[in-house]
């Protein structure tokens, strides 16, 4: 252990820590395969996280600016208000996780001022600071310092001068005065260690999870021990969860970059702030006491006309079938997208769902009956072995109380909402109602050329051997009509079988297509 500089009132030498304050399914890696408006329905583990990382920053008796995503803010604001309650400071991440290659100024703009809305609203307190939320600004960002300027921070932290970046003006790996036409701001950079003509990256997060643990202790070490300037150093809340859902469809090297050492990234964050002493960035600049947010009115909504009728709307019964096997991990997730689509189809239908575990070997049926076991809207169902996902389906079907039975994959592969149009497709002269996303009007998401290519062609095969002509006839996402159902067997219980149940509906119906794509995704409903 280094012997710790102090200065003459024996005071350690203070640094600057900073905390990103976002969620595992937030973050670059992952955002490529799951779009903002999906965001709610993933497990939410922010709160345990910031409240490790609030309890671990107590214990060594460090304060720290926290930049948080004002999504965060709007949606989650007693965890943003329990960071200021503990005595740290909140700064803007922007509102969504993105680059500032996404956006236009005015897009920026809009993005910040949304941002530090949502957060003051949270937190009571004025909002002084940014960082960028992906990537760093370069030196044809500083349009984005004139926008901070204008819209009142009075810091940034956005600045990542790694490789040969900012060679030529060596002043600004360090904290400096950035001056606009309308006025200046700090700019905080992340610290970077300099070898040569190189900036390379020590200041934490990523960095301190992928390069050796060695390096990234010596060079902080020599920054100590060398460097006048305070060491700016930052991790994520999430990177104290080694425990997190892992988002499986992320390509290889984003698994590597968002997991890679995740269960040693406690200790070696842990080490640092035992080893140094960090405050955050206004106690650095010696900013005042952030002021009182200022008041912000809503706007007035006027109150809604209610109709008066003696008629009233009545809501159709559907049952959402559910297979599930060794979900125990996904199902958090489920129950987010479930309650999202209850909520967006409650003027059209009256809900229930039929969850069946296909003979799960974790603990799918303890969480089932955590999530769902006591709701009287729900029924689970328990098969002693795995059969497969086709068993499953007409287990499912078998135990719905309605006529509409719809079934869904549990890892939300299609999206629920769909069946807003779906439902209704399924007329007195309609079976079965199935959709694919291979559709001329539909879209592929996350799936490898090689796969899109096995799939059409088997598709192809198939069109040989049925009255209805589809683009796939393996979807999982369906509509039946359970009374159509009652003889319908397969012989193959798997997969397989998904086809199978498609193949003897086809059968026995024959009779001609009528094809009507959705949004999204392409729906066929097969016909007497």
């Amino acid at each position: 252990m280094n012997q710790p500089i102090v200065d003459e009132a024996g005071q350690r030498r203070r640094h600057i820590l900073t905390v990103v304050l976002e969620d595992y399914c937030h973050v670059a890696p992952v955002s490529g395969v799951i779009p903002t408006d999906y965001w709610h329905r993933f497990e939410s583990r922010v709160q345990r996280n910031t409240d490790l990382t609030l309890d671990l920053l107590d214990e060594v008796g460090a304060k720290a600016t926290f930049f948080v995503l004002g999504w965060i803010g709007e949606h989650q604001p007693q965890v943003v208000a329990e960071v200021v309650r503990r005595g740290h400071e909140v700064a803007s991440k922007g509102y969504f996780h993105r680059s500032i290659r996404q956006m236009t100024p005015d897009q920026f703009r809009e993005d910040v001022q949304r941002s530090r809305d949502a957060l003051q609203d949270a937190t009571g307190q004025e909002v002084r600071g940014y960082r960028v939320p992906r990537g760093g600004f370069g030196d044809s960002d500083e349009w984005a310092l004139d926008i901070l300027v204008e819209e009142g921070f009075q810091f940034d932290s956005s600045s990542r001068p790694l490789g040969f970046a900012f060679s030529g003006e060596p002043h600004r790996r360090f904290i400096h005065s950035h001056r606009t036409a309308t006025g200046s701001i700090w700019e905080v950079p992340l610290s970077t260690w300099k070898l040569g003509p190189l900036y390379l990256p020590i200041s934490g997060g990523n960095f301190v999870r992928q390069l050796p643990e060695h390096f990234i202790r010596r060079a902080v070490a020599t920054w100590e021990n060398d460097v006048g300037e305070p060491l700016v150093f930052y991790f994520h809340v999430w990177e104290l969860d080694p425990d997190q859902p892992r988002i499986k469809a992320v390509s290889k090297l984003n698994r590597v970059r968002q997991y890679r050492n995740l269960g040693q990234m406690p200790d070696r964050i842990r080490y640092y702030l035992e080893e140094y002493s960090f405050g955050g960035i206004a106690e650095h600049l010696q900013l005042p006491s952030p002021a009182p947010s200022p008041l912000r009115i809503a706007p007035a909504i006027p109150a809604p006309v209610i109709a008066t009728s003696s008629k009233h709307a009545v809501r159709l019964p559907i049952s959402v079938i559910v297979p599930c096997y060794n979900e125990e991990a996904t199902l958090g997730y489920t129950a987010n997208t479930l309650r999202g689509f209850a909520d967006g189809v409650r003027d059209l239908f009256d809900v229930s769902y039929v969850f069946v575990d296909d003979g799960s070997q974790d603990a799918t049926w303890k969480r089932l009956n955590e999530l769902f076991g006591s709701r009287p809207d729900c029924v689970l169902v328990r098969h002693a072995h795995n059969r497969g996902v086709a068993a499953a389906t007409l287990t499912g079907i078998a135990n719905s109380p309605c006529e509409v039975v719809c079934a869904i994959d549990c890892d939300g592969t299609y999206d629920p909402m769909q069946l807003r149009k779906m439902v209704p497709m399924l007329t007195p002269d309609v079976d079965m109602v199935t959709a694919s996303p291979y559709h001329p009007e539909g879209r592929v998401l996350n799936l490898s050329a090689w796969r899109l290519l096995l799939s059409k062609g088997l598709s192809m095969v198939y069109w040989l051997f049925h009255h209805h002509k589809l683009y796939t006839y393996t979807s999982c996402f369906r509509v039946y009509r359970r009374s159509s159902m009652k003889e319908i067997f397969v012989r193959n219980e798997r997969f397989v079988g998904i086809m199978e149940i498609l193949s003897r509906v086809d059968a026995q119906v024959g009779g001609s297509l009528s094809a009507q794509p959705s949004w999204r995704f392409g729906c066929w409903v097969v016909r007497r």
